[in-house]
């Protein structure tokens, strides 16, 4: 038995061993295949990369296996699926010949650009060009410039780059628009005839005050037996984006919208997401839609989902329903007191039955007309929030529960619900035993005592000043939040069955959601083998649009803070590594880090990973995760997007600095 496994013949099959990953390629050069599943990565050399990029699905043949402690080797032989098509750079025009250097910080070779596809391009222009073919024998891949960048400012150029990084188009190609503009929105009488008519009864969207795409409204009207009947209803984008239209591979290859801070990068045109689809007042608009029976307790007595036709009768902002939730007084005052009443008790009910309840301020930049930071608003969620909030979820969850309950030769169907697993042991021990540190316990005999005991901290932890580092830690112990066709439930929500139903307009699980809805009411299942897959993707196009989302927060904070050069803020400590820490100023949640090499004229800080803490080897002086400090900006770099903080010693403290005030 030894002998034949030692055989050449089974060398060469282990030799041949091809395995399917992601590739990640580090500013060395070095290249790592990241397999799922597997323990260890597997090394690529720089000139085995074949024809691939950082971030693209590739196989690889693996050429020497692992062995005890080592990585395996081998060689990229296929591109499974590009991550990035599109690149940020200049060119370069030499007679004619041109080539397109990409301004990256990951090794992409240049790309050959024929003159036909410069599009007014000339040489030194800051361009975005589009991989076209790297075929089989071509030394180099070829491309077409497909935007050159007339960028109104830096910021305007950095938010552009950021997109381009997370793999998302600036604009849609031609094609699309023209699909997207050749669209109708009359209503005609034979898709009424297909569609519950909720046209008579009063309808409202609840929207941030500069929304543009309403992709969802509630109504609400009185039942002859005392209950009441309330609408959840949602934008039918699979009305007018057909599968394997050219418009719906758009939406797929973005899977998401993405939302920068003076600027939205939208799944779909605009033509669709802010006319056909956006449920604006006085207009009637196709609906995707729950109707649910209520009795004044809160109890759903019947449940219809279906098409329906709505007409908004009115927009309102969620500062307006905040004021008349408050005033108890306002433009349609008894139906949104009735469902705020309805929505808080639906609240309450989630976290009985085992969601958590963390809360998220959200922080948004005052902007200039040229997208300069003037200022920085903390948002909190409010009753108005949550009242929209609960119906989503509430939406959702009957969406999901009815399609769960479907089966197809005795299996389920597939389905993308959106899946929270439980925290892991891992994370949640230490988690646990640092807490005890401030006299907070934790049972952890089941799912549901974990999640009490999160919910009893959460509360009991409010106006302490452990507050932001338990509540920070607590975020961190938990799992992501991502779409799978295998249905484990959504532990943070405390929910068995849960889908994304509610945002066709900004998702694409959503419009996959209603397509597969409609199969189900029509009793016309068309099995999507490919639906895992494409869960996949959409969680990986959130990831990186979150990313996205973070980098051009990060960017914004930075170019704010720069007017703040050497000014002194109270901050708290955000975060801890070996190489310092990162503090977050108080007054505008900007975070900056502050190096251990600054710290090391008072004393030499180590990390010390179970308190969350750096410590003097000396002094014993803590730097703990959740600490109030004072720190000094000292630096901020916009092209890393990344502040240094100085820390002011107590007793250097030469005055009170309360707020800094912007400098003239």
């Amino acid at each position: 038995m030894n002998k034949k496994k030692s055989t050449p013949a089974t060398k060469k099959s282990s030799q041949t061993k091809i395995v399917k990953g992601r590739l990640d390629i580090s500013r060395s050069g070095m290249g790592f295949v990241i397999v799922e599943g597997a323990e260890t990565d597997i090394i690529v050399k720089p000139n085995n990369f074949g024809k691939a990029f950082h971030g693209d699905i590739v196989k690889v043949q693996i050429e020497k296996e692992t062995m005890q402690g080592k990585r395996a080797e081998g060689i990229v032989t296929d591109v499974a699926e590009r991550k990035q098509t599109d690149f940020i750079g200049t060119v370069e025009v030499n007679k004619n010949v041109a080539f397109f250097i990409p301004a990256s910080e990951k090794p992409i070779p240049d790309f050959y650009i024929p003159a036909e596809n410069l599009n007014g391009a000339v040489h030194g222009s800051r361009v975005v060009a589009r991989l076209l073919r790297w075929d089989k024998n071509d030394k180099k891949p070829q491309g077409d410039i497909i935007n050159i960048l007339s960028a109104k400012n830096e910021s305007d150029m950095a938010m552009k780059e950021i997109l381009i990084e997370a793999g998302f188009p600036l604009s849609f190609e031609e094609a699309v628009l023209k699909e997207a503009n050749s669209l109708s929105d009359k209503i005609t009488r034979e898709e009424e005839k297909k569609r519950k008519d909720c046209r008579d009864i009063l309808t409202f969207t609840i929207d941030p005050v500069d929304a543009k795409d309403f992709d969802d409204a509630l109504s609400i009207r009185n039942l002859d037996n005392g209950n009441y009947e309330i609408g959840i209803h949602i934008a039918d984008v699979s009305h007018f984006v057909k599968p394997d239209s050219i418009l719906d591979k758009a939406a797929y290859a973005r899977a998401t919208s993405v939302y920068l801070p003076d600027r939205v990068n939208p799944m779909l045109p605009e033509k669709i997401s802010n006319e056909l689809c956006s449920l604006r007042p006085h207009e009637d608009k196709y609906t995707f839609s729950v109707i649910l029976q209520i009795t004044n307790r809160g109890e759903i007595k019947h449940k219809w989902i279906g098409r329906t036709l709505i007409h908004s009768n009115h927009r309102f902002s969620y500062e307006e329903v905040q004021q008349t939730i408050e005033a108890k007084e306002g433009l349609h005052d008894k139906p949104i007191l009735l469902l705020n009443e309805l929505a808080q008790g639906f609240r309450r009910e989630r976290f009985r039955n085992g969601a958590i309840n963390f809360s998220s301020a959200e922080v948004r930049f005052k902007l200039d007309e040229d997208g300069k930071p003037l200022g920085i608003v903390i948002k909190e969620s409010k009753e108005a929030h949550q009242l929209v909030e609960e119906f989503m979820l509430l939406a959702n969850r009957t969406v999901a529960e009815y399609v769960s309950k479907i089966k197809s030769n005795k299996e389920p169907i597939p389905f993308p619900y959106r899946i929270h697993d439980t925290p892991s042991e891992e994370k949640l021990l230490p988690f646990a035993a640092f807490a005890r540190k401030f006299g907070y316990t934790f049972d952890m005999k089941n799912e549901l005592e974990v999640a009490t005991s999160f919910n009893k901290l959460l509360k009991d932890v409010k106006g302490k000043p452990e507050q932001h580092v338990l509540e920070q830690l607590g975020i961190r112990t938990m799992a992501k939040a991502v779409y799978t066709s295998s249905n484990i439930g959504h532990y943070g929500l405390g929910f068995e069955n849960y889908c994304h139903f509610t945002s066709p307009i900004r998702r694409y699980p959503d419009v996959m959601v209603h397509r597969i809805l409609q199969e189900c009411l029509d009793k016309d299942l068309k099995i999507d083998k490919k639906m895992e897959d494409k869960c996949k993707h959409c969680s990986e196009r959130e990831r990186a649009a979150m990313e996205g989302e973070r980098a051009g927060n990060k960017y914004k904070q930075v170019e704010f803070m720069k007017e703040y050069l050497g000014e002194e803020f109270e901050a708290i400590i955000s975060g801890v590594s070996a190489f310092g820490f990162w503090a977050e100023t108080a007054e505008h949640k900007c975070e900056g880090l502050v190096s251990v090499r600054d710290l090391s004229e008072y004393d030499d800080f180590r990390l010390d990973e179970a308190d969350y803490a750096l410590v003097g080897l000396r002094t014993h002086k803590k730097f703990r995760m959740g600490d109030k400090v004072k720190v000094k900006v000292v630096a901020a770099n916009l092209t890393k997007r990344q502040l240094d903080y100085e820390w002011i010693k107590e007793e250097l403290k030469t005055a009170k600095v309360v707020g800094a005030k912007k400098k003239k």
